[in-house]
């Protein structure tokens, strides 16, 4: 009986664990998009006025869509996925760190 309290306890300190490794990487993921978002509105904006000719101007604008659309669209698939798979995915990684840190004691 008190193994089995036991194991309980240790599945929901591994769930709380993996919960606070995923909600740290979709923070970090999402000041990514937000920091690449602001990187190349600066850039194109400040950019803007230097660039005289109107098709240079149309290029550069349909690529900073494209690079945020796509690097946007990929973060969020990533995030779809370790929410999808976030035990399997985390659950080995504190697995390893647990084993790093008993083999330094």
């Amino acid at each position: 009986m008190e193994a089995r309290l036991a194991e309980m306890a240790d599945a929901r300190s591994l769930d709380a664990r993996i919960d606070r490794m995923h909600q740290r990487d979709r923070t970090g993921a999402l000041a990514f998009v937000i920091g690449l978002w602001v990187t190349i509105l600066f850039a194109l904006f400040t950019m803007w006025p230097l660039i005289g000719e109107g098709t240079i101007r149309l290029v550069l604008a349909i690529a900073a869509i494209l690079v945020l659309a796509f690097n946007t669209a990929a973060i969020v698939a990533m995030l779809r996925h370790y929410s999808d798979d976030k035990s399997f995915i985390y659950g080995l990684d504190i697995k390893h760190l647990d084993e790093m840190r008993s083999r330094k004691r």
